[in-house]
């Protein structure tokens, strides 16, 4: 996987960082995080921490397995792994530093890092793009992310959008029991014979096709507000 910083600190020394840093998107300051500790028994999205409902899940079509939520948060979440590995780049390489579900170390440098503790969030990358990093995804990259999260109908939120940026973290957005959540799951679970047999591993939607672009811009104006 090349970052924003290598590509750009190969062009600078061929005399093309103009021309490569208008094809990116726009890097958020680097600045190191300061960190807490999570102390409470609810992660911040509102779901209990209870190490007892996660259990391990392979991400389809790869090698990388992580910790997730029993359920349909561990259902969708395996569903944004797995575009990710096909459509951005693998998870199982090593490269990036992979990925990260489940987590029961409580320092956290953004109060979203502690949905880690409920099983409900991931990172995928996470070396790659650490939180308040700043290299960010290629513009292509990027409309496959809102394309993900547009097929997750609203109960995913991208790090990428929130404050401090973590262009890695996705997590659970819906609380527990959201019919929208277990609607979504259902359709996406590949373990699931009503799930949708356009979204298995290695197949899916056209990500350019008008409508599905008009829904991610839609949901991005949504979760902007």
């Amino acid at each position: 996987m090349i970052s924003r910083r290598s590509l750009l600190r190969v062009t600078a020394a061929t005399g093309m960082l103009a021309v490569a840093s208008g094809t990116l998107t726009t890097p958020a300051s680097a600045t190191a995080p300061s960190t807490e500790q999570w102390s409470g028994d609810v992660s911040a999205n509102g779901w209990r921490i209870a190490p007892a409902s996660v259990t391990v899940h392979h991400v389809e079509g790869s090698a990388a397995s992580l910790g997730l939520r029993r359920g349909d948060a561990g259902a969708v979440l395996l569903h944004v792994a797995r575009r990710w590995h096909y459509e951005i780049a693998p998870l199982d390489t090593g490269e990036g530093g992979g990925l990260t579900g489940h987590t029961t170390g409580r320092t956290v440098g953004a109060d979203f890092e502690s949905n880690h503790l409920s099983g409900t969030a991931i990172a995928l990358h996470p070396t790659a793009y650490p939180l308040n990093g700043s290299d960010g995804l290629w513009p292509h990259q990027e409309a496959i992310v809102r394309d993900i999260l547009a097929d997750c109908d609203g109960t995913v939120v991208w790090g990428g959008d929130l404050t401090p940026v973590k262009a890695s973290h996705f997590h659970i957005a819906a609380r527990p029991g959201d019919r929208t959540l277990a609607r979504v799951a259902a359709r996406l679970d590949t373990t699931r014979p009503t799930a949708s047999r356009s979204q298995t591993a290695g197949t899916f939607a056209d990500p350019a096709a008008p409508p599905r672009r008009a829904k991610a811009r839609r949901l991005q104006q949504a979760q902007s507000n």
